[in-house]
């Protein structure tokens, strides 16, 4: 198959690229910087040359948007909700003014779009969308919208032969470095891994592979569309995941934080206490439904596998620096 990857230079994007290139697909990637052969320049606003890269595509699969690990001002909340509202109206553009569209389009979105809640799960059929929760930063309701209009302007695009799903994703688990997964393992290793304001907040994650193997699975039911959570079927307070991950990598203890402590250290690595203190308790109900099997269902066996590979990413390249510091 021939798969566009608007946005697709990203942590996701890269797993996604490599996955899918490996297994034999024609993967093009439409990116601000171009540098390799199959990388198209486009500016993620307007049409342009680049739309005839999705013209005959078998499948879109559209990544872009700014990055939410960043501080969470005015100025960039309204750049993420701009670069993902504009580019998911250019693609729609695009495969509307597409010759030969591509039979399905799958929109990043995120498991963001529900409610900050303890007491039930969120799945696609009840869970609770966010934004009018008390207690919490007002700016949270405004997450919320993002991912509304995320959604709102894929399902309005007039692509009458084009099957939409939207990805309502919870934090892709990969070792690469710079990824969620990169970052907490960090926190973990330097003995910060505790508690945060409590822990009782959940995490909803899904291991890499399983990203990449839903992706695959939705390519192909063409019974499915709308809105799909891919999160693993195991959410579990914060306490509790960050204590299975320093258990797997071996250590022993992880200093817990107030909220004011979480708010100094989302700072100093220029994020947000949203990442941290949000409780996204998100369930994979389509998926399930849909006779989607796991590979990692549960933490405690993901941790162990991400844990293994990102030991091994480590020793090769330390190997590699070694051999270059005594050629």
């Amino acid at each position: 198959m021939k798969i566009v990857l608007p946005g697709g230079t990203g942590q996701v994007g890269t797993i996604l690229d490599r996955a899918l290139s490996a297994a034999g697909h024609e993967v093009v990637v439409l990116t601000r910087r171009p540098r390799r052969p199959q990388d198209v320049a486009w500016d993620g606003a307007a049409l342009g040359p680049w739309a005839e890269a999705v013209d005959g595509a078998d499948v879109v699969v559209n990544l872009a948007g700014r990055s939410v690990s960043c501080r969470y001002t005015p100025e960039n909340l309204r750049a993420m909700m701009n670069s993902r509202v504009d580019s998911t109206r250019v693609v729609g553009e695009a495969i509307a003014a597409a010759r030969r569209p591509p039979k399905v389009w799958l929109q990043m979105s995120t498991a963001t779009v529900y409610a900050h809640r303890f007491d039930a799960a969120n799945d696609e059929a009840t869970g609770v969308i966010g934004g009018t929760e008390s207690g919490v930063p007002d700016y949270w309701a405004y997450s919320v919208e993002i991912a509304k209009n995320w959604e709102r302007t894929q399902a309005e695009a007039p692509t009458p032969d084009t099957r939409k799903v939207a990805l309502r994703a919870a934090m892709v688990m990969s070792p690469d470095r710079g990824g969620v997964f990169d970052v907490l393992l960090r926190l973990a290793r330097l003995g910060l891994g505790g508690p945060v304001a409590g822990g009782g907040q959940y995490v909803s994650w899904i291991h890499d592979e399983d990203f990449v193997r839903a992706v695959e699975f939705l390519i192909a039911r063409e019974d499915v569309a709308g809105a799909v959570n891919l999160a693993a079927p195991g959410p579990l307070p914060q306490r509790e995941f960050m204590r299975v991950l320093r258990r797997t990598w071996g250590v022993p203890v992880g200093l817990p934080a107030t909220r004011w402590m979480a708010e100094a250290g989302a700072f100093a690595l220029r994020s947000d206490t949203e990442l941290l203190l949000k409780s996204r308790r998100v369930v994979p109900g389509r998926l399930r439904d849909a006779g989607f099997a796991f590979a990692w269902p549960g933490w405690e066996g993901a941790a162990g596998d991400l844990v293994r590979r990102a030991r091994a990413a480590r020793a090769g390249s330390g190997r590699l620096r070694a051999r270059v510091g005594g050629g």
